[in-house]
């Protein structure tokens, strides 16, 4: 996403691109669904149910094929551990195309589908949930945008309001109190921006100001004495920025605690995963900062099981599927002809995931168990971890 950032210091060219969930611009979402509408398909719990996998394949990109393949293994690695329930999967290429991806939507409820899960880019999951919204089918999207949320349209890649509300939680407990949000000047920045605006005032903090940048190497780097600036000016005692490993964040964490901003005083905080990339963790404003993580036990197994089942490690995404999957055969499980409804699909004590615990939510959003870590003597430290069931710390 910056690849076009070079680098300016020894910290950062040490700094390797790291790949996570693709951000795509969605087209608005068409409300044929109203919001509070109990959406999804009546199954026969005795018999297999039938779910439709949408995946990036046939767009003619290497890097498509390849998480095909791997949300397909995914899901197919959650039917073999589910006990007692049967799933007829049935997997349909969507190419990058959001055109495709709707009219492979409406062959696969044509075809018997009574649920969705996928696709994976945000204008492919709108379309297709707009597609069969007028046919009463649930989308479980492994999409991480919020914009396309709602509906019949649920998103399982982890949000950025997530993970602010579960930092600024902690943070707020820790007696932090006035944020400067710093943030990219573009949809991811504006998205995290907004999240980390939303999580402060819902715990009861105050934002002391926004500054944004431009994503290039000099944008960054002119902006800094500005973000200072406002910094100290706004009395703010936490910096949380939008800002990634791959790119805007080594410059931050170098040029900001060099412009006076004490991470020992100002406490750093980061909506994105700095432990990402290694190199990371030696950056001066890091230290003693704030990020979160999901639960590493969790994520170590299903690595451990893909591995063994597939002979290679799993793409970052591939857990998506999985959980779908367990989502659905947890639900089916329960043997209740609703199990695919929206009110079944969004229970309160969510489901067991590869990367912890997760639940939907009636938004078409979710909310995961994320551990809080820190960065001391350029290691990753626990402060408190992901939770194990809601209701806990930080849910």
């Amino acid at each position: 996403m910056f690849a076009r950032l070079p680098s300016a210091r020894k910290a950062v060219a040490r700094i390797f691109a790291f790949m996570s969930i693709m951000w795509v611009a969605a087209c608005d979402p068409v409300g044929i669904v109203a919001p509070g509408a109990n959406t999804g398909q009546r199954i026969d719990p005795n018999a297999p149910v039938q779910v439709a996998l949408l995946v990036p394949g046939g767009s003619g990109a290497g890097t498509d094929s390849l998480l095909a393949k791997n949300l397909e293994n995914a899901a197919r690695l959650a039917i073999s551990d589910l006990n007692g329930v049967k799933i007829d999967l049935r997997v349909y290429n969507t190419g990058a195309d959001p055109l495709q991806a709707a009219s492979v939507a409406s062959r696969a409820v044509d075809d018997g589908a009574k649920v969705i899960l996928g696709p994976l880019f945000a204008e492919a999951a709108n379309a297709a949930g707009v597609a069969v919204a007028a046919r009463n089918v649930n989308v479980l999207a492994f999409s991480n945008n919020p914009t396309i949320a709602g509906g019949n349209v649920f998103v399982l890649g982890a949000t950025f309001q997530n993970t602010a509300n579960r930092l600024v939680s902690y943070a707020s407990r820790q007696g932090i109190s006035r944020y400067m949000i710093v943030h990219g000047d573009d949809l991811q920045g504006r998205v995290g921006r907004d999240a980390i605006a939303n999580a402060v005032r819902q715990f009861g903090a105050q934002v002391s100001g926004s500054e944004s940048y431009p994503l290039s190497q000099q944008g960054v780097t002119s902006s800094v004495g500005r973000i200072a600036a406002a910094t100290k000016s706004g009395g703010a005692t936490a910096v949380f920025m939008t800002a990634g490993v791959n790119a805007d964040l080594p410059i931050l964490a170098t040029a900001l605690p060099e412009a006076g901003i004490d991470p020992a005083v100002t406490r750093y905080i980061g909506l994105t995963r700095w432990n990402a990339a290694p190199q990371a963790l030696a950056l001066p404003g890091l230290q003693g900062g704030l990020f979160a993580l999901p639960d590493q036990g969790m994520g170590d197994l299903f690595e451990s099981r893909y591995s063994a089942a597939y002979g290679d490690r799993p793409h970052p995404l591939a857990g998506l599927a999985y959980d779908g999957i367990a989502a659905i055969g947890a639900l089916v499980a329960a043997g209740n002809a609703n199990a695919l409804t929206k009110q079944a699909l969004t229970a309160p004590q969510g489901f067991q995931g590869t990367a912890g615990i997760f639940r939907l939510l009636p938004s078409g959003l979710n909310e995961r168990g994320m551990a809080i870590a820190t960065i001391r003597n350029n290691q990753v430290v626990i402060l408190e971890p992901a939770p194990r069931s809601f209701g806990r710390a930080g849910l």
